[in-house]
């Protein structure tokens, strides 16, 4: 089944944008762009070495139940220039029907401009099951125990 995600422009967004789209056939992300306020489009929004900002996309969206839409960074954004999603991947949950924007950091030494348009992240939206959580007395053994970050080896 194909989910299908109910999109709205926000009141001062610009359409002509178009909504967030895969850029080829095997993408598993879609393409979201900056969508900068009217007054902010010509100048585009300067991004510091180590600042967050919350880069909106003019969106809302209705991500079906069952369903959860994952924010990605773009991997061309972060290779050249140290852009990401610092809290990835960010959750857009089913019962969110709030305005969509895109945490960004700069994690580069230069300054990076996002301009009005830009694509900045990508929408996965994926299934999402609801576990169980049970209180129990004791859990099932592994091999690897209780070994923590690095348990397993190193690469």
């Amino acid at each position: 089944m194909t989910p299908r995600v109910a999109v709205q422009w926000e009141e001062w967004a610009d359409p002509t944008l178009g909504l967030p789209a895969y850029a080829s056939a095997g993408a598993a992300g879609a393409d979201l762009r900056a969508n900068l306020p009217a007054g902010q489009r010509a100048a585009g929004l300067a991004l510091a070495p180590m600042q967050r900002v919350v880069v909106p996309t003019g969106l809302r969206v209705e991500i079906p139940a069952g369903f959860e839409g994952q924010i990605r960074p773009r991997s061309g954004l972060a290779l050249a220039h140290g852009i990401t999603v610092p809290n990835s991947p960010g959750t857009i949950d089913a019962d969110y029907r709030g305005p969509l924007g895109v945490l960004l950091v700069n994690l580069g030494r230069a300054t990076h401009l996002v301009r009005h348009g830009d694509r900045i992240a990508q929408l996965v939206v994926a299934p999402v099951a609801r576990a169980l959580f049970e209180a129990a007395a004791m859990l099932s053994p592994t091999a690897r125990g209780a070994g923590g970050f690095g348990s397993t080896g190193v690469s």
